[in-house]
């Protein structure tokens, strides 16, 4: 089957809407920025690079979307200036390259998810995938999760449930908002990585590899846990690893599986739809939650150090 190609679209801003950009991805940049960039980011597939010019760069299998609502903030608050837009598509850039020694390995791996939504839990899980398990695994069509929908999600994690051994943990809202200001985002990240990667190595000691899901260089991720009791060393870590190693493509399936239902918890206790993600609807949803129990529900379902918070605030004055 053909992969979708990878597309890379060129918007020009105004200061406006920079400063939307700056708001909208403060949670969601990499550590690394490039030369004249004033920040990277991920949104699900799709890289998203603002230069100090006003020049941004949308790059991955769904550019076009995300760019497509930039475009729609460009021209809703510059009307009377001209839309500067290109696209150019690209199969072969990009390409993961992927080591049949690791892939092809009893491995253990993890990876996270509930990081870019203000609503939810943040949730790591990390899985033990023996050689036997891949052609099992692959039937299953299990690949990077942010390719597949809730629903092949939701139908396979039974079977996966039944097979592969994993560890997961859970970071509630309370948590986080109760943490946050003290320690950032990836520190957390590499605390809840580091204990469900131990909480396997302890059961399970054949392996070949340890694998993550880069989200920081292995000398910061390490220093994260300076103060940790206990710490799984001699990780491999991997950019797009999902598509590498399927101990952490499983590991971030059952992330996103148990995101799934604490959606649906949330939704249910609250009587409304709650949406994914950190947009608009987000914000019009936070709202109508806080004006029938109070601004003191984001305490407990939201991570309140998103530029969300602000905005509900001002939708409810």
């Amino acid at each position: 089957m053909k992969k979708p190609a990878v597309k890379t679209i060129t918007l020009k801003v105004s200061d406006n809407t920079k400063e939307k950009m700056k708001e909208y991805f403060e949670d969601k940049k990499r550590l690394k920025t490039p030369p004249y960039a004033i920040f990277q980011a991920d949104e699900a597939d799709t890289v998203v690079t603002l230069y100090e010019s006003g020049k941004v760069v949308f790059q991955g299998i769904s550019a076009d979307i995300d760019a497509n609502i930039w475009k729609e903030t460009e021209k809703h608050l510059n009307p009377n200036k001209k839309l500067e837009i290109k696209e150019t598509s690209h199969e072969k850039k990009n390409k993961v390259i992927i080591n049949p020694k690791i892939y092809y390995s009893n491995a253990i791996g993890s990876d996270e998810t509930g990081t870019g939504d203000y609503f939810g839990p943040v949730v790591v899980s990390a899985a033990y995938v023996t050689k036997e398990n891949i052609p099992f695994l692959e039937k299953l069509g299990v690949k990077d999760s942010k390719k597949m929908t809730d629903e092949h999600i939701i139908k396979i994690m039974p079977e996966i449930q039944k097979r592969i051994p994993y560890s997961s943990m859970v970071l509630t809202n309370e948590k986080y908002n109760q943490n946050h200001e003290n320690i950032n985002l990836n520190k957390i990240k590499a605390i809840l990585h580091n204990k469900v990667l131990l909480s396997l190595t302890e059961k399970y000691n054949n392996y070949d590899y340890i694998v993550v899901d880069q989200f920081a260089e292995s000398y910061t991720y390490y220093n994260y846990l300076k103060e940790a009791p206990k710490i799984q060393k001699n990780i491999t870590f991997l950019t797009k690893a999902e598509d590498q190693c399927l101990a952490v493509a499983c590991g971030a399936i059952i992330s996103r599986y148990i995101l799934i239902k604490e959606f649906e918890k949330l939704s249910k206790e609250y009587n409304i739809i709650i949406p994914k993600g950190a947009g608009e609807n987000v914000d019009k949803v936070g709202a109508e939650i806080v004006k029938k129990h109070g601004i003191e529900v984001l305490d407990k379902i939201a991570k309140k150090s998103f530029k969300n918070t602000e905005k509900i605030k001002e939708l409810i004055k």
